[in-house]
């Protein structure tokens, strides 16, 4: 009976046992049948929200998890630093090819010189827990602390949140500020300056606006008398040009009639001499003088017929003449 008794505590014992070792392999970081690889990450700024436990990702694919945080100290070089071991899982990346040569490039050693990079994210703004993100920035050059750890080293980059807070602290805010506040000292002495030579200058604008509108008033009323004038002008002239047309048409007519009047009396004379001629001797003086007045006479008379055609063509040239 006493046998039974201690068989049975000895079972319950090993089974509870056997319970507890089920529990930390299933639920615990320990990992029986499958090896982890820990390496060291080194911040020297805010690690805010970062707790062991927390996921490594690639990319936003879990690949391990945060094993542990300290807090070391270096007295030479006054810096303080914030070691976290990274406990990752191998076995979540398949290599292609699946042979020793591939999957050497999975050594901490190469990725870090082919630019494999830790960065600190936030996994949730509501919570405000972080999370430690890897990604390859050949860019960013490593800075390795082989005194702080012995663990493989993964160097850090910075976030896009401290990228955004390292250029803020060095923005000269203190010459930002005195600039502004000294543009906005002179914005407010314009103002005043304005609000003191705006009215003097808006009532001198109207006034000169009241003034060139009287300018263009008169100037069209001057404009609309002109003009007037000058239709009347245009029409007198006009007149003037019809009459001096209908006058130079009528002396034109009588002065035709005249010359023809005259070219016949020239002919009859003409006539008259001829018959004179032939009473006079052609050796004689009164011959000579008779031959030579003919001659004028019909000279005469030859002027006066080209010049009874020019009227005729062109009355005006008895009041402005032939010119030379």
């Amino acid at each position: 009976m006493i046998l039974d008794r201690q068989t049975a505590i000895g079972a319950f014992v090993f089974g509870g046992f056997i319970l507890a070792l089920g529990a930390v392999i299933l639920f615990g970081n320990f990992r029986l049948f499958n090896p982890t690889v820990r390496a060291a990450v080194i911040f020297q700024g805010s690690v805010s929200g970062l707790s062991v436990g927390a996921p490594v990702t690639f990319r936003g694919v879990r690949v391990g998890a945060v094993e542990g945080i300290l807090l070391q100290f270096d007295p030479q070089t006054q810096a303080a630093y914030i070691p976290v071991t990274l406990q990752l899982e191998p076995e979540r990346v398949r290599v292609v090819g699946d042979d020793s040569a591939a999957r050497k490039t999975l050594e901490l050693p190469a990725l870090v010189t082919r630019g494999l990079r830790a960065q600190l994210i936030a996994q949730s703004f509501v919570t405000g827990q972080s999370q430690i993100d890897l990604d390859f920035d050949p860019s960013s050059s490593p800075v390795l602390h082989p005194n702080i750890t012995g663990l493989p080293e993964i160097p850090t980059r910075l976030s896009t949140v401290q990228r955004v807070q390292e250029e803020l602290s060095q923005l000269p805010l203190a010459e930002l500020v005195g600039n502004a506040k000294g543009a906005l000292q002179s914005m407010h002495e314009l103002s005043e300056r304005l609000a003191h030579d705006l009215p003097t200058l808006i009532a001198s604008l109207q006034t000169t606006s009241e003034r060139s509108t009287r300018a263009v008033d008169i100037a069209a009323d001057a404009i609309t008398d002109l003009h007037g004038r000058l239709d009347d002008t245009l029409t007198h002239v006009t007149q003037l040009v019809a009459t001096g047309d209908q006058q130079m048409s009528q002396r034109g007519a009588d002065l035709h009639a005249l010359l023809t009047s005259f070219n016949q009396t020239v002919q009859q004379a003409h006539d008259m001499l001829n018959d004179l001629k032939s009473l006079t001797s052609s050796r004689g003086e009164s011959r000579a003088n008779l031959d030579s007045t003919l001659r004028d006479l019909a000279a005469a008379a030859a002027a006066l017929r080209g010049f009874s055609n020019d009227v005729e063509r062109n009355p005006q040239l008895l009041l402005t003449g032939r010119r030379p």
